[in-house]
């Protein structure tokens, strides 16, 4: 399954060490403004280098568009996208050919497959989500343009080092959240995260990288001007949809919609968000511990998403191993070029999954019509 979407389908495609790596996205309505440069924005969000945390890697991720773009906007046929590969030094890989690497997904797709690319990780590798980013690029440009939705995410959680930014504690539940100066004070920092203690945070990865180990994080997501009645009652729901969605990253161990594992410890009293009229007599919540979803349907409030992504399993560290080959145990010391951390790198991928649920979703639900815009 390389294909996510009913209406509004993203087909990722290519190998971390292949020729290229793209997506075909198919089911974006006609006239919807779209040129490269609103994919390579986000291609560049995610790409290798973004800043001393990433892989030394150098990749221009440079995106091309082959199809569904005439005179600058979607003609409501499939739109190919390709990135094409510069820097894979595969021979770095060559000793992991028979000795499956801890943590990742080599031995499954040996045992599954039979025939494995193991250059990188080859389908398995990170380095695929170019094709999901591709498709969220499209995802969020539609859902901006037709309905002034924001995605934006950033780093509340670094090993074991809370925070002291999140939606819940941090700021009043509304659409203020989301301005300039705070996607400034996100995109300008290592680590994507806004907290006052980010210096902390990112000591503690720096003393990982010392001890030739990595380090995971909690990201959150916040998607502001939802409307109300998107997603469905039983199958389908959005938070359903939307956790499918992220959960279908490589990296990601764990999803929480609202106060998530939290509301287990909560009253009903404590949990529920209740109603009243705003000056305007449009309804409100007083709180949004729902996170934006209400029986499976968003409910007006910003959804709030929390997202658990595990530290990267490729550690220069030595690990014991078997060699598939010579039946053994041996000890095995990882090479290559590796994040000690994804989560900054993550953020982009994240938001495009949450971009490419909702949009079809609401292309499903008759809030973005299916042909033309």
């Amino acid at each position: 399954m390389n294909t996510i979407g009913k209406s509004f389908r993203i087909t990722a495609w290519g190998e971390s060490h292949g020729k290229a790596l793209g997506a075909v996205v198919d089911g974006c309505p006609s006239n919807l403004p779209l040129t490269e440069e609103d994919i390579q924005k986000e291609l560049n969000r995610r790409r290798p280098g973004y800043s001393l945390f990433s892989t030394p890697r150098k990749e221009g991720d440079k995106v091309e568009i082959l199809s569904g773009i005439f005179e600058g906007k979607t003609t409501g046929t499939p739109i190919s996208a390709i990135v094409y590969n510069t820097n894979q030094k595969s021979k770095d890989y060559s000793h992991l050919k028979n000795t499956p690497r801890p943590g990742h997904a080599d031995l499954s797709y040996k045992l599954k497959y039979g025939n494995y690319d193991y250059r990188g990780g080859g389908r398995s590798s990170g380095r695929t989500t170019i094709g999901h980013t591709i498709g969220g690029a499209i995802a969020k440009k539609l859902l901006d343009y037709t309905h002034n939705i924001k995605i934006i995410g950033y780093t509340t959680k670094i090993g074991n080092i809370e925070g002291d930014f999140n939606y819940y504690n941090s700021i009043e539940n509304n659409e203020k959240m989301i301005n300039e100066e705070l996607i400034n004070k996100i995109e300008n920092n290592p680590l994507r995260c806004p907290s006052s203690n980010a210096d902390e945070m990112k000591d503690f990865v720096l003393n990982a990288m010392e001890n030739k180990n990595s380090v995971g994080g909690v990201i959150e997501l916040i998607a502001l001007n939802v409307p109300v009645g998107v997603g469905n009652p039983i199958f389908g729901k959005l938070n359903g949809e939307l956790s499918n969605a992220i959960m279908n990253i490589n990296a990601v161990k764990g999803v929480e919609i609202g106060r998530g594992f939290e509301s287990a410890e909560l009253l009903g009293s404590e949990m529920n968000d209740e109603y009243y009229y705003d000056e305007n007599n449009n309804i409100k919540l007083k709180t949004n511990n729902c996170g934006g979803v209400l029986g499976g349907i968003s409910c007006g409030a910003p959804l709030v998403i929390r997202v658990a992504v595990k530290p990267t399993p490729s550690i220069s560290a030595v690990q014991s191993t078997i060699n598939i080959e010579n039946k053994t145990t041996e000890n095995l010391e990882i090479g290559g070029r590796h994040d000690p951390i994804i989560v900054p790198r993550v953020i982009p991928v994240l938001e495009s999954m949450v971009a490419i649920a909702l949009s079809d979703l609401m292309i499903r639900g008759g809030f973005i019509h299916p042909c033309k815009l």
